[in-house]
């Protein structure tokens, strides 16, 4: 079974169909690349998946998301616990104005974490898995703010990681680094995959065709093409998804 399976979805902005009648499924531990021209639909299907569209007013949902074989949307399902469940990392680099330490420590403290041994533990694992622990192991008391954009990247990856999240859900997380940053948010990606469920939104199509399994070509909030990376990016079935990746259009 599928760790996220998508059914029939259409999501609208009041009147505006944004997504129309999206079907797929995620596999676990996988790495999942969302690709398509802008306004084609990627990031709001990225946001459904931890119910951040709903924040959005007048927006309304049809079909199914399903993770772990329960359907996000029942009303029953609390959204708290689904986005402890499906960590989510932005396109700019957003840092708490805390330290360093309180940033990672933040989401295990409202979960209800408040021994400091157990904290200081969960921001040490949290920081090693985000490759940050060794530049600001000796700074943790610091302000965020004092990291470059790549380490802020990285730290907000380690923030969303302290909760023990399965899905970890990233919206172009390096479109705002250099290329040395990118590289190293591109290998910190590829390392997550052992235990965590990535999907991945990004414009940069060599960046997809580098980190992910399955690539989802997106265009007019429809995905034209849903395959495994290399078959989509070496031998698309759609026309349209060809014309895209060789430069024709977007």
């Amino acid at each position: 079974m599928a760790l996220i399976d998508i059914e029939q979805l259409d999501l609208y902005y009041s009147e505006f169909r944004a997504l129309k009648k999206i079907n797929m499924e995620i596999q676990e531990k996988s790495i999942t690349a969302f690709i398509g021209p802008s306004g084609c639909g990627k990031s709001t299907l990225l946001r459904t998946l931890n119910r951040m569209n709903d924040t959005i007013k007048g927006v309304r949902i049809e079909g199914k998301v399903a993770i772990n074989g329960e359907d996000i949307y029942l009303s029953r399902n609390n959204v708290e616990t689904l986005r402890k469940n499906v960590g989510m990392v932005f396109q700019q680099p957003n840092p708490f104005p805390k330290s360093i330490y309180d940033n990672v420590a933040y989401g295990p403290r409202i979960h209800g974490t408040t021994k400091k041994s157990e904290l200081d533990e969960i921001v040490e694992k949290s920081l090693r898995s985000a490759a940050l622990w060794d530049e600001v192991k000796d700074y943790l008391k610091k302000s965020a703010y004092g990291l470059s954009g790549g380490q802020q990247q990285r730290l907000c990856i380690a923030r969303a990681l302290a909760v023990g999240p399965q899905i970890l859900l990233m919206d172009e997380p390096t479109s705002a680094l250099d290329p040395i940053s990118t590289l190293k948010i591109e290998e910190l990606i590829q390392e997550l995959k052992d235990n965590y469920t990535i999907v991945i939104v990004t414009h940069n199509m060599q960046q997809a065709a580098r980190v992910s399994n399955q690539t989802a070509f997106f265009l007019n909030g429809e995905v034209v093409e849903f395959a495994d990376t290399v078959k989509l990016f070496s031998n698309p079935e759609d026309q349209r998804t060809e014309d895209y990746i060789t430069g024709r259009f977007g």
